[in-house]
């Protein structure tokens, strides 16, 4: 017999009405907007080319899509979930490619 509840998202609760991390992205960060859509993550805004990106404008791309990630998986429309996955492949893709001899931490290697 299950005990608690089964909230929507199939996740066992104790009947706590605590925010899930993914609405409370904004105020973890202080800089992106409530609304996914002012985000860009609408699939109206393509972005800036990321050859264009310096370094650190890279990087901080990529925490922002990867913050937002679980939320546009499994609530955004399919055109912002699609705008969302191109745009993290172009921005993955240019990391790789400045940083082909990146560190790799021994820790996350699995035996083979």
């Amino acid at each position: 017999m299950m005990t608690g509840s089964v909230r929507e998202d199939d996740f066992a609760s104790s009947g706590s009405t605590e925010m899930s991390p993914e609405q409370r992205v904004p105020e973890w960060s202080g800089d992106e907007p409530a609304d996914p859509a002012a985000a860009g993550l609408d699939g109206d805004l393509p972005g800036i080319d990321p050859t264009e990106l310096t370094d650190e404008d890279l990087i901080r791309e990529m925490h922002s899509l990867h913050r937002t990630r679980l939320d546009t998986l499994r609530h955004a429309a399919d055109s912002a979930l699609a705008n969302h996955l191109r745009r993290t492949a172009e921005l993955e893709t240019e990391y790789l490619a400045r940083h082909p001899g990146r560190e790799v931490d021994p820790s996350r290697l699995r035996d083979a």
